[in-house]
């Protein structure tokens, strides 16, 4: 298991910008399925942001979370720039005065992150958002023995969310208007929250 300190959290975070840059394309093919496509853009460049920031990111592990939060906001645009730039910005805040990542400090993050979009976003579980990706992640990596165990366990839930977003009806954002034809289609917002997880995952089990 790799150890996460400051050095390792940027690394980590520039492991997960390459994995989002890398699938832009399902992302978008996602996003026109039930919006206007323009998801796997905002995010490549909110994470080519993200890449640039991690090469010289400022000190202290959550300045470094902190920092990839604030390049997401500036660069992604839209809703996805709020909520995923919260992910990172309002996560931080777990972070603050730790030398390294533990199970326990992800864990707190996860849930502070899962807060901060219930808030920005104006939305709960069962809307076909990140949220169902994000919140069974959250509730899946608490009381995991170590970091590998914790960010395992949050990236298979948050899979296992994105498949759940297939039955659900949208409710918010630019899918809401299609009603019951968004059903069979995952969320894309849910499939970026579990690549990003997923990339963790990877980071940490070295």
């Amino acid at each position: 298991m790799m150890r996460v300190d400051e050095a390792g959290a940027a690394l980590m975070l520039a492991a997960v910008a390459r994995a989002v840059l890398d699938r832009v394309d399902d992302l978008t093919d996602a996003d026109l399925a039930i919006g206007d496509g323009d998801h796997g853009i905002g995010m490549r460049r909110g994470f080519e942001a993200v890449e640039m920031v991690m090469e010289a990111p400022p000190p202290g592990i959550d300045g470094v979370f902190r920092a990839a939060g604030m390049a997401i906001m500036s660069n992604t645009g839209g809703a996805a720039g709020a909520v995923f730039g919260s992910v990172f910005t309002a996560g931080a805040a777990a972070f603050a005065m730790q030398e390294e990542i533990t199970a326990e400090g992800f864990t707190a993050f996860l849930a502070a992150a899962e807060g901060a979009v219930q808030r920005r976003g104006g939305v709960a579980e069962g809307a076909k958002t990140m949220l169902d990706a994000l919140a069974p992640a959250a509730r899946a990596a608490a009381g995991a023995d170590d970091l590998q165990a914790a960010t395992a366990a949050a990236a298979k839930a948050a899979l296992a969310g994105v498949e759940a977003t297939k039955a659900m009806i949208a409710t918010t954002g630019k899918a809401r208007s299609l009603g019951e034809r968004s059903i069979g289609h995952p969320d894309p917002g849910a499939i970026s929250m579990s690549i990003i997880l997923g990339a963790m995952r990877d980071y940490v089990a070295g």
